[in-house]
Order: C-alpha cells, then sequence, then structure tokens
C-alpha cells in the first residue's frame, strides 16, 4: 500500500507548525517521539499523538469559531 499523499500538508507554510506541535503534544501526553526514526513506537502511541493533535486542532476551531459572534449562522 504506497499512499504519497499521507504526509502532505493543505498549507504547506505551516508544515512547520504542525510538526512541533506533534511533538508538544506527544510530550503532553507522554510518548517518547523523538526527531528521526520513531520505528520504536507502538502504533497505538504512534496513534494516540495523532488522535489527539486531532482532538486539540477541533477544540482550538471551536473556541475560534464560538468567539466570532456573527459568523453567517454556522
Amino acid at each position: 500500500m504506497n499512499n504519497t499523499t499521507s504526509n502532505k500538508t493543505s498549507v504547506p507554510e505551516a508544515r512547520a507548525a504542525l510538526n512541533q506541535f506533534k511533538y508538544e503534544v506527544a510530550n503532553e501526553i507522554g510518548v517518547p517521539l523523538k526527531q528521526g526514526y520513531n520505528g520504536d513506537l507502538t502504533s497505538a502511541q504512534a496513534g494516540y499523538v495523532g488522535g489527539y493533535m486531532v482532538k486539540k486542532m477541533i477544540e482550538a476551531q471551536e473556541r475560534q469559531m464560538a468567539g466570532q459572534g456573527g459568523n453567517g449562522g454556522y
């Protein structure tokens, strides 16, 4: 299975910030993520980092949307 789009960001300028965010989340939840090779992580650990990143991004977007007020009925 060769999926070449899995590591592409929709906004290339955000790549560095997302990478930093990944390490912050991993540290926060106690997953020993490091620069370079991380083959010693379990798939559960890696999935937990990704899932927690999504959760935090959704929460941030919800907070932003709640603070906007008149947003056209969203």
